[in-house]
């Protein structure tokens, strides 16, 4: 564990690299580099054989009235929409149903539903009913057991009485799981062994890949966790499973890049996108695109296959400047820190959704999900977690102000 002082000396490393690092060369980019041209590349998605954009489009922040958000993607090249049942209240997929509509032919449609050990088959065929009616659609092509954090959830028995079901009703052509939590490895493992799935998306970024941290001055001390994600990962590829990333933005910060971007050059955004592409054993990565901007500036990483220096040169300024905030989710070495069970990893996560992405609804949702949150928190010194955190983040002064923050009030309803 840390103390007190090694985590001041990370910090301390972190402020000091971010004023030094790309000295001289930092210059405002008033207009990030975008890419009118499109998709540049599809990839095989292992067994599945689908030919999806590399870089494609994350439904879960997708509110009612954006269809011209989809209509954008789509007449640029993307192929394939992730969406799941729990996404703005369902509005997200109701979204994409009504744009897709005639153009159903030219999608990849992927949805997702959240279980446990006892749900039933017959739940989630009415779970995958419903997406579909939302979706105004008849099959899906993957679909997913969402934000898997149990094994004893992967392996219900259920789960495969419903897959073969759906399978031979034509209502599903591939499975997978999705999980960004604190046992996705466990998780991974145990359904990549069972050879359950045909696809993954897993939470996947630069600053959760120990090889990120080995480029690194040997000054900035920080421990990589996470390594077990890319071996998890290299063995989906071996067994032929498509590998999706999420989550690559690594909180997606991107404001804070803006004056370290070079006109004319990759953005912090195009270069997080690059690191992931790069890894022969990721096939795509999906991502929440909001804007048509950002779109034509997500896709402008499109066709990369490999990492150059001025993109790594970001990537290393952005993990100088928010390395000691950002909460490596599944790495999970906190777990057990806190007496009264608070999943810590999970309730950081959805303050990242709150405070970095700046979306306090999408967090409230999600932290609505949790199957125990930070209450505990509210009424303890915070002295059993304080020194959790191998990589310095302050749990002890974070988890209570996330509850207040994204707690339902008595009475109060999630908008």
């Amino acid at each position: 564990m840390l103390n007190k002082d090694r985590r001041s000396f990370i910090k301390t490393s972190a402020l000091a690299g971010a004023g030094t690092l790309l000295t001289g060369t930092t210059t405002s980019a008033s207009t990030p580099a975008g890419n009118t041209q499109g998709v540049q590349a599809y990839r095989r998605l292992g067994r599945t054989e689908l030919k999806i954009s590399d870089i494609s489009f994350g439904s879960s922040r997708l509110r009612t009235g954006q269809e011209d958000l989809v209509h954008h993607t789509l007449d640029r090249g993307v192929n394939y929409f992730d969406s799941a049942e729990s996404y703005t209240g369902g509005d997200s997929e109701t979204v994409l149903g009504n744009a897709l509509k005639g153009r159903r032919d030219k999608a990849y449609l992927v949805s997702k539903t959240l279980t446990s050990s006892s749900t039933r088959a017959s739940t989630m065929m009415h779970d995958l009913e419903g997406s579909l009616r939302r979706l105004q659609t008849d099959y899906v092509d993957v679909y997913m057991n969402h934000a898997v954090n149990s094994v004893d959830s992967v392996g219900n028995p259920e789960w495969l009485a419903f897959v073969d079901q759906a399978k031979a009703q034509g209502k599903i052509r591939f499975t997978g799981i999705s999980g960004h939590a604190g046992r996705l490895i466990e998780c991974l493992d145990y359904a990549i062994d069972e050879d359950m799935i045909d696809v993954m998306l897993v939470g996947y970024n630069f600053g959760q890949d120990p090889a990120f941290y080995e480029g690194l001055t040997r000054g900035f001390d920080r421990i990589a966790t996470q390594p077990d994600l890319p071996r998890a990962i290299s063995k989906a590829k071996e067994k032929d499973i498509g590998v999706i990333a999420m989550k690559t933005l690594m909180g997606a910060r991107l404001n804070d890049m803006r004056p370290y971007e070079q006109a004319g050059a990759q953005t912090f955004a195009q270069a997080a996108f690059s690191w992931a592409l790069a890894n022969p054993n990721v096939d795509a990565l999906i991502i929440s695109m909001t804007g048509k901007d950002q779109i034509d500036e997500y896709l402008g990483a499109s066709g990369a296959t490999f990492v150059t220096a001025q993109a790594r040169n970001l990537l290393d300024q952005y993990a100088h400047l928010n390395g000691a905030n950002y909460c490596r989710h599944a790495c999970n070495l906190c777990e057990g820190a806190c007496p009264y069970g608070v999943p810590i990893a999970d309730v950081l996560r959805t303050r990242m959704y709150a405070t970095d992405y700046e979306d306090v609804t999408f967090a409230r949702r999600e932290y609505a999900l949790l199957e125990s949150n930070a209450d505990a928190c509210l009424n303890c010194s915070g002295e059993p977690c304080q020194d959790a955190c191998p990589n310095g983040i302050e749990i002890d002064k974070l988890c209570a102000p996330t509850h207040r923050m994204l707690s339902l009030r008595p009475g109060e309803q999630l908008s």
